[in-house]
């Protein structure tokens, strides 16, 4: 592109900055005159970018070929990003705003050919070295430093958010650009520039040590306005500081917490408190960072070089554009100043030199009015009274604030035109600039203008043992000054840096490039007119196409235009030599009006140099034309004829030698026909004769193979079960045989031990005198005791039960603990391990218990042997020991009823160990599929989880093998049709494949969809769309599939349906279809990937057991097998048993809100069935019962109920459930009522009740459902045993003192049985632990998945037809070509 406009003229190609530095270095190759481009416009506007390919162009048209590695074009191109990295920063406008104003004269010879440069810079914001706003950034060095990788680590960097220059704002990255990529292009620009190794490690160790010096915090001292370092991470900067600076650790943080004072006398030293430290720390940040950029400027220049002896340049100017921000303070106000500056030089080259001009030519012409921003420039830099003079001395006084330096001002510049007073401010003012007004805030003018050096900082970095810092900070002279600060202002240093940039642009002919910001968004291909349009007119753009369309833009002296333009009319070219009066006759014979004659040039409007140059352009292509047009006239004809010639030859050559190719042609091919006629049917007739023969020999033989085969698998097998029948018969013999042999000398041996016994005891008593007198002492002494051990075993016996009672509320308590951790293991499988470990050893404990009831058991049997035996004695003995008899036989008696008791007791211990065996079947099948879900969880890696079609990549493993490849099931697919065509669906590419996929797996989802949200209703009491779905997911074999979206998206539907139906509608129809099709899931799916043989061989035994389980196969009643499902589908069922208990309890909750204000109604008679029942009511009749209306309410409520839970055929285990718990509800209501109110407690009231009641009890006789019984009793037993056994003493002497009787004022419980619920209450209240005496809601859900399992009977799906809406999807044709088949096959039975 930069050769299209490499010497083009000017505005003959369309606009762009390339033709601009073009006409700017033509102008100085054609005049020898310096040239300068001043790039101007908004913050953010593109003027750096500008200013890139204003100097790539430079470069490339006034490079040179040099045998060193680095030119100076490209050194100058490197100093670009190298200046960008230490002097530029994200604004809130601009992600590269350049915080500095840069003027580059590029230096040419006099053949035009690049021969140095020089960078001058202006006023570097050190400011933001040490404070910047959120969302700016400090300078673009720092963060690359920060990214930098091992250099970051050697300087012990971290994170930008580390370090409190940086994290004052928390925007550490840029869009699009990486901080570790701009970071080697940084060090690239240093090597090309040419700074060594050397002082770049110098360079970064600086900024490292700029970024500890700012963590270094301070806290107060001991001694008055003191401070020292805040902590140990401070110490920990402060040395990190020091050891980068080469410098003592200890005089750095003298100089930052104590200021030197030189007097007459001596050197005084004055401790700074907090705020002085740390503002000597940030003075210190920025001195160096100030001098670290003048030093790399400097660097840049020296390495790039001057041409003392040039005397062409061209400078281009990239300085900060006009700014406006929210909060404007000194560094825009000085910007904005450098632009008003920059504005007085167009408006004097653009308006007042073109009107100079026009006056010294003595042309006829009009003045143009334009807008002067002298009076400006003179508000500001004036002196005595400028702002800039009135600020340097504000900051001469020590005792200034911004308010002193505001009332200075606002009494200065009170009638000035430009000048207006903020107004909800006493400090701000505003100045109206050439592009609009600005309102400055002078809280910081003071402080920021003040340029302090600290003698301290310097002496003590110019004594550092890096030479680097040493040159950066090299020896002051001395000066008597009291104070160790030198002041310098900012603002007059940059008013004379301008002063010095205007006296060298005014010795060049500028260029102007205007940049216009489109948006504010920083957004491509995005304009805003209203802000374009007050960017081109603050810019003065439109003045100065304004005062261009009024005067005469274009001007050439008479000699270049008679040059130029002479041949248009050569016929007044060798009239006169005049060449004024010849220009004026070329206009005038090309009839143009709009122009000027002056002394020496000639002045054109805009718009009639293109017409001049069209018209030249028209005549010079004319000639060409001509030229061309006969100059191609004779080539073209010299060819023709030397080509004709040449063509008559070859033409004839050619037609001969066609011929005779093409009769040899002919010819061999009709003698190949021939050939291959007889060739190919001899070939033919020996390949079939071949293939014959060799066909009948390979069948001959494999026929006989496979019938020696089949002769040779028929003998070995019939040998073989030979073989295996007499091997089986010898066994079981041998087993049998050594059996009764055991059998048979265990059996001798034990009678030969008995008989020997009683042979020994026959021989005792016949050779024993007193045999009979040692009998009855021996019986008496064993009959005391006996009865001393009945009393002591009874006494055992009573501690034993009390013991087994407590260990029964204990096993029902770790019973509750169990069912709670494993509701928690559902939703923690990696606890659960911890958990079942604990109830593993309480179930060990308890066995251990039983093991120890069981002896006892059999001490009690050996017991009742002794007492066999000892009865048999006491019968032989005299009627004198009939006392004794008695004695034994009432011992006997207690021994039988301890017996008795025990034998309950024995059954109570095997009910439960039947609980405990079931709930080790559903421990066992809670941990097997917990541990399916840790093993899933543990083994599939995060990738599994994305949507898609991926290979599993682990292997399973089953009995320590691993299982092939092969064996894997495949991913979950839908078996549509074109799943069948295998080789087209091979050779399909992969993505189509994988659309054809993702197209079944949408029909899926919409079909489930539709399914789920339409009522499809039921077939012989069988829910219909249940058995679809469990149908759609066998048949699509999404049980064995590793993703769970087909499962979420039935539950999300299931969910969707309950939240938008109607609930009196939806809930009993999902609770139907939820339990059947979770019976289904339940009898048909079991667990798969447990192995095992991965148990070690020292495991828990309920883990033995567990896993012998879930190895061993399922079977159900019916025959049907069990399905191995995944860790998918287990989740799946338990998530659907949580949608079944969610589906009960709301139908519940809805149930109790429902009767909740009927029953409200019910607690109290009306008062006229209260009359009315006095009335008719006396002391020997019956009364007479009034059925309420809101009874019949209930009633109706309950019947209505009933209509819908069995016109949804929701079975009847779910409808026995609700209803126990409705009445429940209804129980615990009354009775609370009755409690709570005193005035309900009555007997009218209560007959009333019991009406009510009597009539709920005839519907549930009317319903199949057990009646409720009541009982009168007056004893306190009967009333706890019979009357109220489910309430406490304290429930029950509630509402015996509460109750009164309003008809005949009777007392229906005596004064003693209160008496004694008193003292069994004044006994329990040391024991209670809640004064409490009404009754709980029942919440829980009364019912598991093993019990809907068992109460629902067996579901066939097979026979569930497909509604005629859902037929046309052919995700399900199998069920409808199922459903034809079973239809074709009724036909052909009836036919």
């Amino acid at each position: 592109m930069m050769e299209q406009y490499k010497g083009a003229p000017f505005g003959e190609l369309s606009p762009h900055v390339f033709a601009v530095a073009d006409a700017s270095y033509r102008a100085m190759t054609t005049e020898g005159r310096s040239q300068s481009i001043l790039v101007s416009g908004e913050s953010g506007a593109g003027k750096t970018e500008t200013t890139k390919l204003i100097m790539q162009y430079l470069t490339y048209v006034g490079g040179r070929a040099a045998s060193d590695e680095r030119t100076v074009e490209q050194q100058v191109l490197e100093s670009n990003p190298l200046l960008e990295a230490f002097g530029n920063a994200r604004t809130v406008r601009n992600d590269n705003s350049s915080r500095f104003g840069k003027f580059v004269e590029i230096q040419f010879d006099a053949n035009g050919r690049i021969s140095g440069a020089a960078i001058r810079t202006y006023l570097l914001e050190r400011s933001r070295v040490v404070q910047i706003t959120d969302p700016e950034r400090n300078y673009h060095c720092f963060y690359q430093l920060c990214a930098s990788g091992k250099d970051a680590e050697k300087y012990k960097l971290g994170h930008p958010s580390h370090f409190h220059y940086l994290n004052q704002s928390k925007t550490y990255e840029l869009d699009g650009v990486s901080n570790a990529e701009e970071y080697m292009k940084t060090r690239t620009a240093m090597d090309i520039v040419g700074i060594s190794y050397e002082e770049q490690e110098a360079i970064f160790r600086t900024l490292a040590a700029i970024l500890h010096l700012g963590n270094v915090e301070f806290s107060p001292g001991k001694e008055h306005d003191s401070s020292v370092l805040k902590d140990q991470k401070s110490s920990f900067h402060m040395q990190m500081a020091a050891n980068l600076f080469m410098c003592d650790e200890n005089l750095l943080l003298a100089t930052l917490s104590t200021r030197t004072i030189q007097t007459r006398e001596g050197i005084i030293i004055k401790a700074l408190d907090c705020n002085g430290a740390v503002s000597s720390r940030d003075a210190l940040a920025k001195t160096v960072y100030a001098r670290l950029f003048d030093w790399l400027v400097e660097k840049i220049n020296r390495s790039v070089g001057q041409d003392l002896n040039s005397q062409m340049q061209i400078g281009v100017l990239d300085i900060y554009g006009f700014e406006c921000f929210k909060d404007n303070s000194f560094e825009q106000f000085c910007i904005n100043f450098a632009n008003e500056k920059l504005q007085q030089h167009f408006n004097e080259h653009v308006f007042k030199m073109e009107q100079e001009e026009y006056s010294k030519e003595e042309i006829d012409w009009s003045y143009i009015e334009f807008i002067d921003n002298q009076d400006v420039l003179d508000l500001i830099e004036k002196k005595p009274l400028g702002i800039i003079a009135l600020l340097d001395e504000a900051c001469m006084f020590p005792k200034s604030t911004h308010h002193t330096f505001s009332t200075r001002l606002f009494q200065s510049f009170r009638d000035h035109p430009r000048w207006e007073k903020a107004k909800f401010s006493e400090t701000d003012f505003t100045l109206s600039h050439y592009a609009g007004k600005v309102t400055y805030h002078t809280d910081f003018f003071l402080d920021k203008n003040r340029d302090y050096v600290v003698v301290d900082h310097c002496n003590l970095l110019s004594s550092s043992k890096c030479p680097f810092v040493a040159d950066l900070f090299c020896s002051l002279p001395e000066e008597s000054s009291r104070s160790s600060y030198k002041f310098s202002s900012v603002a007059t240093r940059f008013k004379q840096q301008l002063q010095a940039l205007m006296e060298t642009l005014n010795t060049t002919e500028p260029h102007y490039v205007r940049c216009v910001k489109p948006n504010s968004l920083n957004r491509p291909q995005k304009f805003e007119n209203l802000s374009i349009l007050h960017q081109l007119r603050c810019g003065g753009v439109l003045e100065a196409v304004r005062i261009s369309l009024a005067g005469y833009p274009t001007r050439r002296t008479y000699s270049e235009f008679v040059d130029r333009f002479g041949l248009l009319a050569p016929e007044f070219m060798d009239i006169s030599y005049d060449e004024k009066s010849t220009t004026e006759k070329i206009l005038k014979n090309l009839k143009l009006e709009n122009f000027q004659l002056g002394k020496t040039k000639v002045f054109l409007r805009a718009g009639q140099i293109g017409v001049l140059d069209s018209r030249r352009a028209e005549v010079l292509d004319n000639a060409a034309k001509r030229i061309q047009c006969q100059l191609r006239t004779f080539v073209a004809r010299r060819n023709f004829v030397s080509t004709r010639a040449a063509a008559f030859a070859l033409q004839a050559f050619c037609r001969g030698f066609l011929a005779r190719a093409l009769y040899a042609v002919k010819r061999e091919t009709a003698a190949a026909i021939f050939i291959q006629k007889h060739v190919r049917r001899w070939l033919l007739r020996h390949a079939y004769v071949e293939l014959y023969s060799a066909a009948v020999t390979i069948q001959s033989n494999i026929r006989g193979f496979s019938t020696r085969q089949r002769f040779v698998h028929g003998k070995k097998h019939k040998a073989a079960t030979m073989i295996q029948a007499r091997w089986r018969m010898r066994k079981v013999r041998s087993a049998f045989q050594h059996h009764q042999a055991s059998i048979v000398a265990i059996q001798c041996l034990w009678r030969r031990k008995l008989a020997k016994r009683e042979l020994r005891k026959l021989k005792q008593l016949a050779n024993e005198s007193g045999a009979l007198r040692l009998a009855k002492t021996k019986l008496e002494k064993q009959l005391e005791d006996l009865t001393w051990r009945l009393h002591l075993e009874k006494r055992i016996r009573v501690s034993n039960e009390e013991a087994k009672s407590a260990e029964i509320l204990r096993l029902q308590t770790v019973v509750e603990s169990l069912n709670l951790e494993l509701d928690a293991s559902k939703l923690a499988t990696i606890n659960e391990c911890n958990k079942n470990a604990v109830l593993q050893n309480q179930l060990e404990l308890s066995g251990k218990e039983k093991s120890a009831l069981e002896r006892e058991l059999k001490d009690m049997a050996e017991l009742r042997k002794e007492n066999t035996v000892l009865k048999s004695s006491l019968d032989a003995l005299d009627k004198k020991n009939s006392d004794m008899e008695n004695e034994l036989r009432k011992a006997q008696k207690n021994s039988n009823d301890t017996i008795q008791k025990l034998q309950e007791f024995e059954h109570k211990c095997y009910d439960l160990q039947q609980n405990v065996n079931s709930l080790k079947e559903k421990l066992s099948v809670l941990e097997d599929e917990n541990h399916i879900m840790r093993q899933k969880a543990l083994a599939v890696s995060p990738k599994s989880n994305r949507r898609g079609y991926e290979k599993a990549s682990v292997p399973e493993k089953n009995s320590g093998a691993l299982v092939p490849h092969t064996d894997r099931k495949p991913e979950f697919e839908s078996p549509t049709p074109s799943k069948l065509i295998t080789p087209f669906s091979h050779g399909l590419s992969e993505s189509r494949r994988t659309k054809l996929a993702v197209e079944r797996h949408q029909e899926n989802y919409e079909f489930l969809s539709r399914c789920i949200k339409d009522d499809i209703g039921f077939k012989d009491s069988k829910p219909s769309a249940a058995c679809i779905i469990y149908k759609c997911l066998l048949q699509w074999h999404a049980f064995e599939s590793e993703r769970t979206v087909i499962f979420d998206h039935i539950i999300e539907g299931i969910n969707d349906v309950l939240r938008v139906g109607d609930e009196n509608i939806t809930l009993p129809y999902w609770l139907s279809n939820a339990s059947a099709l979770l019976c289904l899931l339940q009898r048909n799916l079991r667990p798969n990937g447990f192995p095992a043989t991965q148990r070690s061989a020292g495991s828990s035994s309920l883990a033995l057991r567990i896993a012998h389980g879930l190895t061993s196969p399922f079977k159900q009643g019916d025959g049907m097998s069990h399905l191995e499902a995944r860790y998918p589908a287990i989740l799946f069922k338990q998530q659907l048993t949580a949608c079944v208990e969610k589906i009960f309890g709301l139908m519940r909750d809805s149930l109790k809100k429902e009767l909740a204000p009927l029953l409200g109604s019910c607690i109290q008679a009306p008062k006229a069935a209260r009359v009315h029942a006095g009335k008719s009511r006396s002391p020997g009749n019956a009364p007479q019962q009034l059925p309420g209306s809101q009874w019949d309410n209930i009633i109706k409520f309950l019947d209505n109920l009933m209509i819908r839970l069995r016109g949804n055929h929701v079975p009847s285990f779910f409808i026995r459930k609700l209803i126990t718990q409705v009445f429940s509800f209804i129980n615990m209501s009354l009775f609370n009522s009755l409690l709570l109110r005193r005035e309900c407690c009555t007997f009218s009231n209560g007959e009333y009740v019991k009406s009510g009641l009597a009539e709920l009890e005839k519907w549930i006789v009317n319903t199949g459902d057990e009646v409720i019984h009541q009982k009168r009793r007056k004893s306190l037993d009967e009333i706890r045993q019979d009357l109220c056994p489910a309430l406490t003493i304290r429930q029950i002497y509630r509402i015996s003192t509460m109750y009164w009787d309003d008809k005949y004022g009777t007392q229906s419980v005596s004064n003693e049985v209160v008496a004694q619920m008193r003292e069994l209450l004044n006994k329990d209240n040391q024991n209670l632990t809640s004064n409490s005496f009404l009754l709980d809601d029942d919440l829980s859900i009364p019912f598991s998945t093993e019990d809907i399992d068992k109460a629902i009977p067996l579901i066939d799906p097979s026979d569930i037809e497909i509604p005629s809406s859902l037929s046309g999807y052919s995700c399900v044709q199998f069920l409808v070509q199922h459903q034809n088949e079973i239809v074709r096959s009724s036909q052909i039975v009836a036919a």
